[in-house]
């Protein structure tokens, strides 16, 4: 598998989280009957948050791993950063949908997502001077 092709395979992966997220407010809107906004209704709530959060640091850590396959990093390094942001995406999404207190999903999901930023920036980075 290319380095480009890992990065495609973990957005695939990504992806397929997105929706999944996208369904579970799809559902949860239908049962709660509201179309637009939460209605007061926490689970409602609940899930736009972690769909929306998704939504806002998914597509800047793929456009980073697309980048730095283009620029010909390791694969393994693109496997490496992948992998950590799935498992930290789905933890994250897995610790904030069950409850909106702190728990060990949200806060280990957050810190796999920030570790996959610092490294995306720092490997960019290297990848374009080097």
């Amino acid at each position: 598998m290319s380095a480009l092709e890992a990065a495609g395979f973990y957005t695939a992966i990504n992806l397929i989280i997105l929706m999944v997220l996208a369904l579970q407010v799809s559902l949860q809107r239908r049962e709660a009957k509201v179309s637009l906004g939460d209605g007061g209704d926490e689970p409602l709530r609940r899930r736009i948050r972690v769909h929306a959060n998704a939504a806002e640091w998914m597509p800047g850590a793929l456009v980073g791993l697309v980048i730095l396959a283009l620029l010909d990093a390791p694969t393994l390094l693109i496997h490496g950063l992948g992998a950590t942001l799935v498992v930290g995406r789905g933890l994250h999404a897995y610790g904030l949908g069950g409850s909106s207190e702190s728990s060990f999903g949200r806060f280990t999901g957050t810190v796999l997502t920030m570790l996959v930023y610092l490294g995306l920036a720092l490997a960019l980075f290297w990848e374009a001077i080097s």
